[in-house]
């Protein structure tokens, strides 16, 4: 999710690591916050693959600042990953949210919609936090209000989602 965060934000503009980070965890904070530690080697890791350049520029005020860029290694890269996502970014709502603000640099519509209808598939299959054997149990059938409480935001939260990923495949003219 890192890298392919890095890569996004990257293919729009070239930015210095600080500014990176924060369009990071503005995109993923809430959950998981991107620590210097963890961003760095995810840096250093695509610089030393191809897939980032860095330029030293001369800081404004303090010492001076390394701008990350793109190369065009880096946009097939992305490309590539938009197109094929693995299972986790199509199922883990952090990833997939990852994977969904950079959809738009996925040029191939039909390759967009295939994703989109993947995510669908996923969310339509028949899923709880808990279960009773092998059977996923619903809000109704719980007495524990706190768990009914997840399942029943869950809920809603899944058919939002759902009834937007329909309307935006069939304005992309891929639905059902």
């Amino acid at each position: 999710m890192l890298e392919l965060a890095v890569l996004g934000f990257l293919y729009d503009t070239p930015l210095h690591g600080y500014e990176l980070r924060k369009r990071i965890t503005a995109l993923t904070g809430h959950v998981r916050p991107v620590a210097e530690s963890t961003l760095y080697p995810a840096i250093k890791r695509l610089e030393k693959a191809g897939m980032l350049a860095r330029e030293t520029q001369p800081g404004s005020v303090a010492a001076p600042r390394h701008v990350l860029t793109l190369t065009d290694d880096g946009r097939r890269e992305l490309r590539r990953r938009l197109a094929h996502p693995e299972r986790a970014e199509i199922t883990d709502e952090n990833r997939w949210f990852a994977l969904l603000a950079f959809l738009r640099h996925l040029d191939d519509s039909e390759a967009q919609t295939g994703v989109l209808r993947r995510r669908l598939e996923f969310l339509e299959e028949p899923a709880s936090f808990f279960y009773e054997g092998d059977r996923p149990l619903r809000a109704e059938e719980l007495d524990d209000p706190f768990r009914r409480g997840i399942l029943t935001i869950a809920r809603a939260t899944s058919r939002a989602e759902v009834g937007w990923l329909r309307a935006t495949l069939r304005s992309l003219g891929g639905g059902r």
